[in-house]
C-alpha cells in the first residue's frame, strides 16, 4: 500500500488553466497500455481523495447527462465546505490528511491511496509524510 499522486503536466508546468479546464489534457492522444497508463494505474487504486475543486470538475465534466459517478471505490472528498456526495463511495471530510490515515489505510485495504488532482491536497499529504510515489505524465503542450 502507498500514497501516490498520479497526474498529468504541460511541458511549462500546468495541469489546469485559470479556468480550471483540463480540455488540453483530454485532448492528447493516448497509447492504449503504454507506459503509465490510467488502466493499469487504477486496478492497483483502493481509495481515492480529491479536494473540493476536483469533485466539482468531475461532476461538471464527467458526472453530466445522467452519466454514474465514475469511480466505484470509496472516495473522499477533502473540504470545508458543504458538498453533497453523488454516490455512496463518496465521502465529504473535513480535517487534515494525518487526521485521516488510518481510515484511508483501512479503505485502501491491500490497495494503494490514490490522491487526485491539484497540487494543493497533493502538498498536504506530502507535509504530512504521506506521500510514497508522485507520478507525473508530462505532455507536450505549453
Amino acid at each position: 500500500m502507498a500514497f501516490r499522486y498520479y497526474t498529468a503536466t504541460t511541458l511549462d508546468g500546468f495541469l489546469a488553466d485559470d479556468r480550471d479546464n483540463l480540455d488540453w489534457l483530454l485532448s492528447q492522444p493516448l497509447e492504449e497500455g503504454g507506459p503509465m497508463n490510467y488502466d493499469d494505474f487504477f486496478r492497483q487504486v483502493g481509495v481515492a481523495v480529491m479536494g473540493a475543486t476536483t469533485y466539482r470538475w468531475i461532476l461538471d465534466h464527467e458526472v453530466s447527462d445522467g452519466k454514474p459517478w465514475p469511480y466505484d471505490i470509496p472516495t473522499l472528498v477533502f473540504t470545508h465546505q458543504s458538498l453533497t456526495p453523488v454516490a455512496d463511495t463518496i465521502s465529504v471530510v473535513a480535517g487534515s490528511p494525518a487526521d485521516l490515515r488510518d481510515r484511508l489505510v483501512d479503505a485502501a485495504g491491500d490497495r494503494h491511496i490514490w490522491v487526485v488532482g491539484g497540487g494543493d491536497l497533493a502538498a498536504q499529504f506530502a507535509e504530512a509524510g504521506m506521500l510514497d510515489d508522485v507520478i507525473v505524465s508530462i505532455a507536450p503542450v505549453t
